[in-house]
């Protein structure tokens, strides 16, 4: 009979095993290690490579990303590049393909695919930021055209090597990249988690281990630092996109063209000069982060100090997390709290002053750099005179920035 012939055997045998005859935790590692290819993928060649041209990646590298992408994901260079370009250039406005903030956190997290694929369908964003894309033969008559069929192909594969697990692993590939990073890196690094740097959106470092999507986690410092390769900038961050950014740059398989600035420190200058300016201006962030800690501290003490005088302390807690933020990311809803407090605390008040003053040095772009110097002279007088310690100590560090 039909049922009891060795063909029928042979199927039954291959749907329950494959070609590959693995136990559940190898077909699980396995899944691990495909997916992390294509977490690096992203991360390297469409993210760091493509759309932010941090780093040149050799041919071999880059047409090996492409026809992994091609596999594991279906999408199109072109597209994703475009969107996030544009998502850096309109963030956190109603113009972002996919902000939290404007979206809602649910929508980004889950229909983030979907978010995707309607951006895609928009011709004008791929025209104004999808430029200096692969555009070779593979790409117009392989990768862009046939976008299904890699995926398809993916099953097939999966199916073959696995059986009927193999449709299970394929559904897990194919989602992997829409929840971390359509969903995850968009959405919750947008939404919670810890900020380095007062950069002008709401993007937030998740861990500081980026580890699961390819360093990706790290997503404060990369919108701060958009065009360096490297996303971790403090000694307790790792990211794994960059350990094998430099792996291939030993291959000489890759080529980085830029890093985070760091800050170099030197001998106390008798007086900011111009060359302090320029290295303030360079490495802002890095010093306003600095400054934050300084604010914070302060506030610390102010919060002691009024413990020990059993007094409340209730408003300037719920003060503290806006207290080194920028004047117009402060919520509407926590102003008159922060006003009630600075009017108390008259050092919490100084700080919060000067650094807006500190700040203007780089906004204000119709002063002279003869001005602006003086003006930092001045502003490092001040903090010195004032009385603070916290003031005093950055004003000295800051003379002691070098460019």
């Amino acid at each position: 009979m039909l049922f009891d012939s060795a063909a029928w055997n042979t199927a039954l045998d291959w749907l329950a095993h494959g070609v590959w005859d693995l136990a559940w935790w190898q077909i699980v590692l396995y899944t691990l290690a495909t997916t992390h290819i294509t977490i690096a993928a992203v991360t390297i060649f469409l993210h760091r490579s493509q759309a932010h041209r941090a780093l040149d990646l050799g041919p071999v590298p880059a047409h090996f990303f492409r026809f992994w992408l091609w596999l594991g994901t279906g999408m199109v260079t072109k597209e994703w590049v475009a969107i996030h370009r544009k998502h850096h250039a309109k963030c956190e406005t109603p113009d972002d393909p996919h902000s939290p903030q404007t979206r809602g956190l649910r929508t980004v997290m889950w229909r983030g695919a979907e978010l995707y694929r309607a951006e895609a369908a928009n011709a004008e964003t791929l025209k104004k930021f999808g430029h200096g894309t692969p555009d070779d033969w593979m790409e117009r008559n392989v990768y862009s055209r046939f976008t299904w069929q890699g995926v398809g192909l993916m099953l097939v594969i999966n199916l073959v090597l696995f059986g009927a697990v193999g449709a299970a692993v394929w559904a897990v590939q194919m989602a992997w990249i829409p929840f971390w990073a359509a969903g995850v890196v968009n959405g919750v690094g947008h939404y919670w988690g810890y900020r380095n740097f007062e950069a002008q959106d709401a993007s937030t470092n998740l861990v500081p281990w980026g580890l699961v999507i390819g360093g990706e986690e790290l997503h404060n410092n990369h919108h701060t630092y958009p065009t360096a390769a490297k996303f971790s900038v403090k000694p307790y961050e790792f990211d794994v996109g960059w350990l094998y950014i430099s792996a291939l740059q030993r291959l000489g398989w890759a080529k980085v063209k830029k890093v985070p600035p760091k800050l170099r420190l030197g001998a106390v200058k008798p007086a900011a000069d111009e060359k302090t300016l320029e290295a303030l201006i360079a490495n802002r962030y890095e010093v306003m982060a600095g400054y934050a800690r300084g604010v914070r501290q302060a506030c610390k003490d102010e919060i002691a100090a009024l413990k020990a005088r059993k007094a409340d302390v209730s408003a300037l807690k719920r003060a503290k997390r806006w207290l080194h933020r920028d004047a117009e990311k402060v919520p509407a809803q926590a102003q008159p709290t922060l006003a009630e407090v600075r009017a108390a605390h008259p050092v919490l008040d100084k700080m919060v002053t000067m650094r807006e003053e500190l700040r203007q040095l780089w906004l204000n772009t119709s002063q002279s750099r003869d001005q602006l110097t003086a003006d930092l002279q001045a502003w490092c007088q001040r903090a010195e005179a004032s009385g603070i310690a916290a003031l005093k100590e950055f004003s000295l560090k800051l003379r002691a920035v070098h460019a």
